[in-house]
């Protein structure tokens, strides 16, 4: 079993509800709010994530949740969002992101 795979069984489920928030940026009051709990608890339980997983700030606990598989989009989903992105963007953007290509500059 590897390491990864014993950290993982070693969080609770509520635990893992808040490590899937952390690599989308989500702030504490925000992941309070989704899982109805006070931004003090929130707090509570990114430390002692800090102290299971040996992390020093929330940046390093968020890419090893990333590193880990945790998201509150799930992979399959967050991958199938960035697709849909892509296809649906207009396509002048591109072009306006580079003006003068179209003049011959």
């Amino acid at each position: 079993m590897s390491h990864d795979t014993v950290l993982q069984h070693s969080f609770t489920p509520r635990e893992r509800e808040i490590l899937a928030h952390l690599p989308d940026g989500a702030t504490y009051q925000a992941i309070a709010r989704r899982l109805g709990l006070s931004p003090h608890t929130v707090d509570t339980y990114i430390r002692r994530l800090r102290g299971k997983t040996g992390t020093t700030n929330r940046t390093q606990l968020a890419v090893l949740a990333t590193q880990l598989g945790f998201s509150s989009y799930g992979p399959a989903l967050h991958a199938s969002a960035l697709h849909a992105a892509a296809v649906h963007a207009p396509a002048h953007h591109a072009a306006a992101a580079a003006p003068g290509r179209d003049a011959g500059l």
